[in-house]
């Protein structure tokens, strides 16, 4: 089978950047995503100062207030000294839900511009990357690690300057003052829980509107990322960004007001507190005006003591957090700086139509540098011929298609298209006049209709349902309960393998490409169904050039050439009647399967 994910050899690759050497380095790179946003970002940093100033300020009017009115028991002028309270702490509620608000605007814009950077990256590196790499890696970096960036950016950012500069300003005012005392109040524990109530039922929703939009992005991408060869061959990769895209732009819009909402709560708490501590200013100061109690300037050190000691513990709370996504970037910039696919030579043109002659000539290929995969490969298929690759496992029939669709390109000797050198046709036009039907059939989720039209995006309706009832798919198809519009799960899932080479087939077929690649087509399969797979690679084949590789070597007999590789050489070609009568590697592979065959049928 031609699992398009080589290699028992390694895949082949520039050895990969270095990772920033320290955080400082990983914020200069991410400041190239940020920047887009900096006015919004300076915007909710100068709120963070104002926010700051006010949460300081509060406290020391407190004091203030304690030493006139009720040290020097005076009653002029304290209402407006409580409505100045009252303004500062508004103004301190208004200024922190900005900085909230703008920071989750700048944090989910930035992270959607490096999720679709990376996205639209992973297209444009080689195959080679994606044949040494576990699709479960490449998902949590695409995911999990942005999403701790998110968050960071979300509210790290601004716990961290927030904290620090309220940290600074406790300590130079404590500094001035000779007392310190703790107070606790519940009297705005209603209001808390009221509050909290109110946010909670809205985060719910949000939380799970945004999980939904994430799950189905994962599954995309994910999806995407296994029928990357798929996309490559059909030139897709333009659709499949513009889907992400779309399903990106969902999962910020659900993504902002989930955080936005959640962020609410910590505002909530601080801001109930400090109304909690105005309160108490207000009417122990109001009382001891009266001389029913005797406070002093005491009252000022509860909020500044809370203010020292709470900034010190976001601190510390924030920091893992804050390492986690610098951990997350590093990972998400390491593959932003893994080289592109080598682009097409600038004389490479595109091809309006092909006659389907394919040459190597001496082609050799390694993909570690070290052990040949084909050495010296020297072979000619004619317009419409049939070539069946055969040999054991690790001989070069993969690599040979590999070549062929330039997924790479040989290290020495050439690949003639045409008689025109394959690395002057650009990949994409190359590829659209090939098609595939693998052993593994990959197909994605959505509608039938839509996965036959996956080999020509341009095709009609009526091109799809006669394209499948050339490939004998038709008559399944009509018997499913939403015919072409039933929708797939992703893989294929729902419909048996058989079924799925159908429509791979079909997909070929209204690919209409002048290269036919087969590889074990007809295996693991019923024999009712591969009777019909057989007809309808026979009317697929018609005219055209194509190369079929295969194990059962029963399914081969009337193609017309055969090659047997053996180690990265051609060593015997010709029919399946010449081969066996010369007695050769081929005649001896053709017994060995024959006995396995009958040992099998016993």
């Amino acid at each position: 089978m031609m699992s398009l994910r080589h290699s028992p050899h390694g895949a082949r690759l520039g050895a990969s950047p270095q990772r920033a050497k320290n955080s400082v380095g990983t914020l200069r790179r991410l400041w190239a995503f940020i920047a887009p946003q900096k006015r919004k970002l300076f915007a909710a940093m100068a709120m963070v100062v104002v926010s700051s100033a006010l949460a300081l300020a509060g406290p020391y009017v407190i004091g203030w207030t304690v030493d006139v009115y009720i040290i020097e028991r005076r009653t002029d002028g304290f209402l407006a000294t409580l409505v100045l309270l009252l303004a500062i702490y508004m103004a301190l509620g208004a200024a922190t839900f900005l900085q909230n608000y703008w920071m989750i605007d700048v944090g989910q814009r930035t992270v959607h511009a490096i999720r679709e950077r990376l996205f639209r990256h992973f297209h444009e590196l080689p195959i080679s990357f994606f044949d040494r790499r576990q699709q479960g890696e490449l998902m949590s970096r695409i995911t999990n690690d942005i999403d701790n960036m998110s968050q960071t950016f979300n509210s790290t950012v601004v716990q961290v300057v927030s904290s620090t500069l309220t940290l600074m300003g406790a300590i130079v005012v404590m500094l001035s003052q000779s007392v310190v005392l703790t107070i606790v109040t519940l009297v705005v524990v209603p209001l808390m829980y009221v509050g909290m109530r109110w946010i909670t039922n809205r985060t719910r929703v949000r939380f799970r509107e945004q999980q939904r939009a994430l799950g189905e992005m994962n599954g995309f991408i994910e999806e995407v990322i296994s029928g990357q060869k798929v996309v490559k061959l059909f030139s897709q990769e333009e659709r499949m960004e513009s889907e992400l895209a779309r399903k990106n732009a969902e999962l910020k819009q659900a993504g902002f007001w989930a955080q936005t909402y959640s962020g609410f709560i910590p505002k909530l708490m601080n801001f109930l507190n400090n109304v909690s501590f105005a309160l108490i200013a207000g009417v122990g100061g109001w009382l001891a005006a009266k001389g029913a109690i005797s406070v002093g300037t005491i009252v000022v050190f509860v909020e500044y003591a809370r203010q020292f000691t709470r900034p010190l513990n976001d601190l510390a709370n924030q920091w893992n957090t804050l390492l986690s996504a610098l951990a997350g970037a590093e990972r998400v910039l390491e593959i932003l700086d893994l080289p592109k696919e080598e682009e097409d030579e600038r004389e490479a043109a595109a091809l309006d139509r092909l006659d389907g002659r394919i040459e190597f000539r001496q082609v050799v290929f390694s993909y570690d540098k070290q052990r040949p995969a084909l050495d010296g490969v020297t072979f000619s298929i004619a317009p419409g011929e049939t070539v069946a690759l055969v040999g054991p496992t690790g001989a070069g029939k993969t690599t040979v298609l590999q070549l062929l669709t330039r997924f790479y390109d040989p290290d020495r000797g050439v690949i003639l298209i045409d008689g025109r050198d394959s690395r002057t046709i650009k990949r994409a036009s190359l590829r659209r006049h090939m098609a595939f039907v693998l052993q593994d059939t990959f197909l994605f989720a959505g509608t039938i209709r839509d996965n036959i039209r996956y080999g020509r995006l341009e095709a009609t309706d009526e091109e799809v349902e006669e394209a499948a009832r050339q490939a004998n798919a038709h008559s399944f198809i009509m018997k499913l309960p939403d015919g072409y519009d039933t929708v797939l799960a992703p893989g294929g899932g729902g419909i048996s393998q058989g079924q799925r080479q159908l429509l791979a087939i079909a997909r070929a077929m209204i690919a209409d490409p002048a290269i036919l690649i087969l590889d074990e087509a007809t295996s693991n399969i019923d024999t009712v169904t591969e009777v019909r797979i057989q007809e309808a690679l026979a009317r697929l084949m018609n005219g055209r050039t194509c190369l079929v590789i295969a194990h059962r070597l029963n399914t081969i007999q009337h193609a017309d050439r055969i090659l047997v590789l053996n180690e990265g050489k051609v060593i015997e070609q010709g029919t399946h009647e010449e081969l066996l009568a010369a007695k050769g590697f081929y005649f001896q592979l053709y017994c060995r399967y024959w006995k396995r065959s009958m040992h099998a049928a016993r």
